[in-house]
């Protein structure tokens, strides 16, 4: 491990890597908690996987942006420690399974050679930033919006204010205001717009999906584009502070908005502003606005053999960019699924023959970018050859699911498998859906929603239903969500449960319906809307019977035995840890970072560390007296009432009053400065209040 000291040159993410290392050695040894571990490991993008023993590990690529060489190093990568398999995740990440947890350091310094990193892409941070999968091409947009999700992600990767949030936080850049970034899932969500020539952003927030989704709230109409960083991390401030941190089902910020209600926030929001690290953020432009460097090379001469295929193709998965005579050409991924033979072929087509770029979509597929119209020809033979020319780019074939009980520890029922199932019956019985109207069909294996199923027009829910005294694999079948465009979505009504295995003829039902009933030009959101919630119910209800069920609907797709509703301990936010030792243990370690950013003049940093240290050994004492709150709020007010009131701990002030200075100071060095010192003494009055307590036996 130690010889990556000198082949990473970035001392911050060598110290990462090695601090990971370091980690996994003690856990080994069994000096680390189990669950302490779990949420280091997590925010450092290793997660723990269905099966024993392997990790999953999330790679973190901004709103889905690749360049050749960076995919040559990820596939390189999941050939060493991986199957070779490559997962596109609804968040624009890479995901590779069944690694070993004592490679996994290793593996990320393979991966920041070509600058690409795992930090915080899982746990209670900040999530993988995602945009538009058009952004800096769309005919239709005011701008791109890459250059603002870059920034975004720069700023807060790594910051002190969202390393151990209650909850992950997700935000979203939408380029246009068909809402292809989904703003109003997300916690925060950012349309672009031009008002007056200027560039800014229409805000979204406090959305999200999951068991109980909540449609985001309009926070601004139209912001200006330097002021959405200063707003994000206020906003994260509030979230790290008076968020949830106990009940994990009732912590993410869609909770506390509904809680305490928008107006309310956003006053704690204002209260903000003396504490951010800077009031207006420019942002580099040029790096992503320059015209793409394309190669003079030789057009290939090809044969195309079945020309009604290939228009096919050129009419569902071609795009027209806005730079004049240039091409996306969109690639659809079935289940997200793809190999690394075919990803090093596509990194030396865009290398050579395109603008040395790809983007992976929220829809698990991935778009070429920047590609002359002279060249579709041979770039739809290169691709079929590598199986990867089907017809159907974000149409409704082009089915979204998450891995399932194939991977994941929260999986009910298998979602891959229907997909699957559910794409060759659309292929076999329904072209049209192909390159005609296009329904959205989205699969979850569970009710987390990581495949979005309740916000499609057609979604299934893995679950699983009784039948005796046995247990059958289940859909839960969702109708009539949806994108309307502009931070406006609809949610799905959950209209019955079948056995999983009558999946493929719930859409038989469905689409045949459809078809035969439905008005020209009607959407099947709008058909829905006309035939009622009732409509639909009555229409499936004979494929809910469960009297009659064979012994193949007790297994699920894609398995060979009988199906185990088997749950395993999800980790998709981390976990609490409430042991004292390890938060006085961990308020030193804050101390120590917040003089690391000192040296580093950063000095917002420097001060969130030393506040997080504060609230730590507070927290400490209190869980030694069986307090407990769920908010760090809450925490500085039972200090104040059972320590300093009673005089137990003494302070020239009310505990709320010096833990919030923070709030009352600019981000100088002078206070950072004070701010440290204070939080040192404070660690050593609450170390030593604890000893004392120990030795004496209370």
């Amino acid at each position: 491990m130690q010889s990556f000291r000198t082949e990473i040159e970035n001392p911050v993410v060598e110290k990462d890597i090695l601090d990971l290392e370091k980690k996994i050695r003690e856990f080994r040894e069994g000096k680390v908690d189990e669950d302490k571990f779990r949420s280091l490991r997590l925010a450092r993008g290793v997660y723990g996987q269905r099966q024993a023993g392997v990790q999953m590990v999330r790679i973190k690529l901004p709103f889905g942006k690749v360049t050749s060489e960076q995919l040559k190093r990820i596939s390189a990568v999941s050939d060493e420690y991986s199957t070779g398999r490559l997962h596109i995740t609804t968040r624009q990440d890479i995901q590779i399974h069944y690694v070993s947890l004592d490679r996994t350091p290793e593996l990320w310094a393979q991966l920041e050679k070509d600058d690409v990193t795992l930090r915080e892409a899982c746990g209670n941070t900040i999530r993988n930033i995602t945009a538009s999968p058009t952004a800096g091409i769309d005919v239709n947009e005011p701008f791109d919006v890459s250059p603002y999700a870059h920034a975004a992600f720069e700023f807060f990767l790594r910051n002190p204010i969202c390393q151990e949030m209650g909850r992950k936080f997700k935000i979203s850049f939408s380029a246009t205001e068909e809402d292809s970034a989904l703003s109003y899932i997300h916690d925060l969500g950012f349309i672009a717009k031009l008002q007056d020539g200027k560039r800014g952003f229409k805000v979204m927030i406090g959305g999200g999906l999951g068991s109980q989704p909540r449609h985001a709230d309009e926070l601004f109409d139209f912001i200006e584009a330097e002021k959405i960083i200063p707003l994000t991390e206020s906003v994260l401030r509030v979230f790290d502070r008076y968020g949830e941190r106990s009940k994990r089902l009732k912590a993410r910020m869609k909770y506390l908005i509904k809680d305490i209600g928008k107006d309310a926030f956003m006053e704690l929001v204002a209260q903000q502003k003396k504490a951010l690290s800077k009031e207006s953020v420019e942002f580099d432009l040029e790096a992503f606005e320059k015209e793409p460097s394309l190669q003079n090379v030789e057009i290939p001469s090809v044969e195309i053999k079945d020309k009604k295929e290939y228009e096919t193709w050129k009419s569902t998965n071609v795009i027209p960019q806005k730079q004049e005579g240039l091409f996306a050409i969109g690639i659809r991924v079935p289940l997200g699924d793809f190999y690394t033979p075919a990803a090093v072929k596509l990194a030396d087509l865009i290398q050579k023959y395109a603008g040395n770029e790809l983007r992976f979509t929220l829809r698990q597929d991935i778009l070429l970018r920047h590609v002359r119209e002279e060249l579709l020809p041979f770039f739809f033979t290169e691709l079929k050859d590598l199986g990867l020319a089907e017809a159907g780019y974000n149409k409704t074939v082009d089915i979204t699911a998450c891995p399932g009980t194939d991977t994941c520890n929260l999986g009910i029922a298998s979602s891959t498998g229907i997909a699957a199932v559910l794409e060759d019956v659309l292929k076999e019985e329904y072209p049209e859906y192909i390159n005609g109207k296009d329904i959205t069909i989205k699969i979850s294996g569970c009710m987390n929603a990581c495949g979005q199923h309740n916000m499609a027009e057609i979604g299934f829910q893995g679950m699983s239903i009784k039948v005796g005294k046995t247990v059958a694999p289940a859909l839960q079948i969702l109708l009539g969500g949806g994108v309307l465009g502009d931070g406006k979505g609809r949610f799905s009504d959950k209209i019955i449960k079948i056995p999983s295995k009558r999946g493929p003829d719930a859409l038989r039902v469905l689409l045949n319906d459809f078809g035969a009933l439905a008005l020209p030009e009607e959407k099947f959101s709008e058909y829905y809307d006309r035939q009622g919630k009732t409509y639909f119910y009555d229409l499936l209800k004979e494929l809910a019977d469960t009297t009659n069920l064979a012994e193949n609907d007790f297994i699920d797709w894609g398995h060979e035995k009988s199906y185990i509703n088997a749950i395993g301990v999800g980790e998709c936010a981390g976990v609490i840890i409430d042991l004292i030792a390890t938060l006085l243990f961990e308020s030193e370690e804050k101390i120590e970072n917040a003089k690391s950013a000192l040296e580093r003049k950063a000095w917002a940093d420097s001060i969130y560390h030393s506040y997080t240290s504060i609230v730590n050994s507070a927290k400490a004492l209190l869980l030694a007296e069986n307090k407990t709150t769920n908010t760090q709020a809450g925490i500085i007010s039972l200090f104040d009432e059972f320590f300093v009131t009673p005089g137990k701990i003494e302070l020239s002030t009310s505990f709320k009053e010096f833990a919030y200075q923070l709030n009352e100071h600019e981000p100088t060095e002078a206070f950072a400065n004070k701010f440290l010192n204070d939080a040192h003494l404070f660690h050593k009055r609450i170390d030593a209040y604890r000893t004392k307590e120990v030795r004496d036996g209370k």
